[in-house]
């Protein structure tokens, strides 16, 4: 019997080493093929002012960037991963952040940044490290000057300038006094060519007064007692949104009437909560009024975020920051995702894309050639006044 019993083991051993090397039923060993592994999402790195005195610019773009990713989220059937990081409104956490971006996150492409010192900080990073890089808002020329690797989606300051000394003098003002944020690149490098551009239409000596301020500062009572002596026309104060809106303020205190310009820092809704009444009437320059959009993609940019952030109208900061995630997205259509090198030769022959403020074209030193747009405070919104194309200066 144990014999029998053996044999009847060993055979069932037999049998299933036979069906072990294939002779079992084909359809129950036939395996399903393994799925394909999910595509590498491609990473683009967004470094804006999250905290600190610039926050209210950086989350202003932070909304374009995401606005931007939503409605474009894929390229070459990748999904685009945002990889955003704050740079704190500081200068040497600006330079650490990019570089976390790209030594850590492997970014292939960084957005930003709101303040040109804060972009200026981080140059000789995306240029040593060849990642390129798109300026939202960034408009003073040395960001992109000499810097192979970064670009931009906004108008420059000596465009800027020139807007606005055209509009003062063309509002009748003959004298002008500059308020200027000196340790601000952005509000020194406005200033100084809103003085060239006025001086050339009203001559020399048009300017007469230039007072200086820090960044943070809150008391401007010296400043504009002694601007206040000189009695000007009108007052160009480009400068952080938070100090132009209080020194407004004081000066109307002061009995100032003169009227105030400034730059596009100032279309921020902390500008017109912390000027209040005093903050109407001023006149500034943005890249962008919902009036005036054009294109299709800046009717799908408008839809999109009426959608999200309902009574609310897109400024120039949003719009300008949904533009460098478009100018990205396209050079990496053409270019793919793996080569930042590649990316960057396909971000510097930008033609002719549609965006949200125009067709938009770079330049050699990486600057669009874009209409400004001026604005103005009446009864707490920003409201459209003119539009200045490039073309209408050089007529004049």
């Amino acid at each position: 019997m144990k014999k029998f019993v053996s044999a009847l083991l060993a055979s069932a051993v037999a049998l299933s080493l036979v069906a072990g090397c294939g002779g079992g039923d084909k359809k129950k060993e036939e395996k399903k093929p393994a799925a394909a592994p999910a595509a590498a999402a491609v990473k683009v790195g967004v470094f804006l002012p999250l905290t600190g005195d610039n926050a209210a610019g950086g989350e202003l773009e932070l909304r374009g960037i995401k606005l931007a990713n939503k409605l474009h989220p894929e390229i070459n059937g990748k999904k685009i991963e945002l990889v955003i990081a704050d740079n704190k409104s500081d200068k040497a956490e600006s330079a650490n952040v990019a570089a976390r971006l790209i030594e850590k996150d492997k970014v292939k492409v960084i957005l930003g940044t709101y303040g040109s010192s804060l972009a200026m900080a981080a140059g000789n990073i995306v240029k040593d490290s060849k990642v390129p890089a798109i300026g939202t808002s960034c408009t003073n020329p040395q960001v992109t000057k000499g810097n192979d690797y970064y670009f931009r989606a906004c108008f420059i300051d000596p465009f800027q300038g020139t807007v606005m000394a055209n509009y003062a003098f063309k509002k009748g003002a003959k004298k002008v006094a500059i308020v200027q944020e000196v340790s601000n690149d952005y509000s020194v490098g406005l200033a100084k060519f809103f003085k060239e551009a006025f001086e050339k239409l009203a001559g020399a000596g048009s300017v007469v007064d230039i007072a200086n301020y820090q960044t943070g500062d809150k008391d401007f009572t010296a400043q504009l007692t002694n601007l206040k002596a000189k009695n000007p026309d009108a007052i160009f104060a480009p400068g952080n949104f938070t100090e132009s809106a209080l020194l407004i303020k004081q000066a109307r205190q002061l009995g100032i009437k003169a009227p105030f310009l400034g730059g596009d820092t100032w279309e921020t809704q902390d500008f017109v909560n912390v000027g209040g009444k005093e903050a109407e009437g001023v006149a500034f320059s943005s890249a962008f009024d919902s009036t005036k959009a054009a294109t299709p993609e800046a009717k799908k940019f408008l839809e999109e975020y009426a959608k999200e952030y309902k009574g609310e109208q897109p400024g120039g900061l949003t719009a300008l920051a949904y533009d460098s995630y478009l100018i990205a997205l396209n050079a990496m259509k053409t270019a793919g995702v793996e080569d930042s090198k590649k990316i960057r030769d396909a971000i510097a022959n930008t033609k002719d894309l549609e965006t949200t403020t125009g067709k938009t074209t770079l330049n050699a030193d990486g600057d669009p050639i874009k209409s400004a747009v001026i604005k103005t405070v009446k009864d707490g919104k920003f409201t459209f006044i003119d539009m200045v194309n490039p073309e209408d200066l050089k007529a004049k």
